[in-house]
């Protein structure tokens, strides 16, 4: 891989050793991949940022790391396994909230911005169409190259951080526009309504490691974030290209392999296998994170309700959409627990509950294994019926 003078300078450690750390870490990526130069970035994603996912050693590492390096580009952070302000009100214990605060005030240390987001696109880190960008959150990398239109790969926790620090990452993979074309087609008949999570759970499994270009596929951006999380967490894919009804196509179809029917009746079919029973000790709603919008359309609904009380609740957000919905966070305290900087995915959800119902296609994949929950899919609307009355 050709690198600047600059960068050779970086890599002889001549700019310290935590830069020089940061830049071997890129050029190791880039020479496995093929990649022939890195590529300035505008932003960048980090995760590995709850204690429970990153454990002893990733604290070690995180800290060991922060002591030689600050980032050089505007950089967020991942959501955490608690939310720092009401982390005793979610049941978490003191020695995880130690753990946890020392991946905070390291990560402070180094410049990040502690949005503690899966969603930063909404939280304020929102890249541009065109811009390079090192995202290692799979929902938002997703979303940034989908619906955004930036340039990035999945990035694992420790290159995203070694990026910012460089402020570069190594041109491979969705960098580069020829690897951005469909190689499946992916024909939608229609969406019931509050299935837009099990159609990306289902169209992830079919693309598999394959870019897919789906078609009749009008969605909202709360709805993108949504579908976009679901096939990121069922396929090894960062991107989908789609085309509305009745619009021409402009998307380069040379490379498509194979055309697929998704009819109405698999997404049914897919609910029913994650539809478990109705004994659930929490319902978790915002994996991703709520949005402002989101959060003031469950408020609207659960408007004028009383709630139930034989569950817990959680509502998973932003602190950008917390701040800017206080009425509609208001209202929905009254149901359960709006927290901020975590989700159910991330916290140690498996020390306080067995049985979670979500509407997240991407929980469905990491409640049962991660959160080793008996994980219930159940549309939004539905969830907010079953806790109110």
């Amino acid at each position: 891989m050709h690198l600047t003078s600059k960068e050779e300078r970086i890599l002889k450690g001549e700019e310290g050793f935590g830069r020089q750390k940061a830049i071997e870490l890129l050029v190791a990526l880039g020479d496995i991949y093929g990649a022939k130069r890195l590529v300035p970035i505008s932003s960048a994603q980090v995760s590995g940022a709850s204690f429970k996912t990153v454990g002893d050693a990733g604290i070690k590492f995180i800290e060991d790391f922060s002591s030689e390096a600050h980032v050089s580009v505007r950089a967020s952070v991942n959501p955490l396994g608690m939310d720092v302000l009401r982390w005793r009100s979610m049941g978490i214990d003191e020695r995880f909230k130690e753990k946890q605060m020392r991946i905070v005030r390291a990560y402070a240390s180094m410049g990040l911005e502690p949005l503690y987001s899966c969603t930063p696109y909404l939280a304020g880190n929102r890249p541009r169409a065109g811009q390079h960008i090192a995202w290692a959150e799979s929902s938002a990398t997703v979303f940034a190259n989908s619906v955004l239109g930036a340039l990035t790969n999945r990035e694992g926790g420790p290159s995203a951080l070694a990026a910012a620090v460089i402020g570069k990452t190594a041109e491979y993979g969705l960098h580069l526009i020829e690897n951005r074309l469909p190689s499946v087609q992916i024909d939608v008949e229609s969406i019931p309504q509050g299935s837009v999570p099990l159609l990306g759970y289902v169209v992830g499994r079919i693309a598999g490691n394959r870019i897919p270009y789906i078609t009749n596929l009008t969605l909202t951006n709360d709805e993108h974030k949504s579908f976009g999380a679901a096939m990121a967490a069922t396929s090894a894919v960062s991107m989908y290209l789609y085309g509305r009804p009745g619009v021409r196509s402009k998307i380069d179809t040379s490379r498509i392999e194979e055309c697929v029917s998704l009819p109405e009746s698999e997404l049914k079919e897919c609910q029913d296998s994650l539809s478990g029973d109705d004994s659930w000790d929490l319902v978790a709603i915002g994996c991703p994170h709520c949005s402002t919008q989101e959060l003031r359309r469950m408020a609207r609904t659960l408007d004028g309700k009383r709630p139930r009380k034989d569950c817990n609740v959680w509502f998973c957000t932003s602190r950008k959409a917390y701040a800017n919905a206080p009425d509609a966070v208001k209202t929905l305290k009254r149901f359960g627990k709006v927290l901020c900087d975590t989700c159910m995915v991330v916290a140690p959800i498996e020390k306080m509950f067995k049985r979670t119902a979500s509407d997240s296609g991407k929980a469905m994949v990491y409640l049962p294994t991660l959160g080793k929950q008996r994980a219930t899919f159940r549309t939004t609307d539905q969830l907010l019926e079953a806790i109110s009355r």
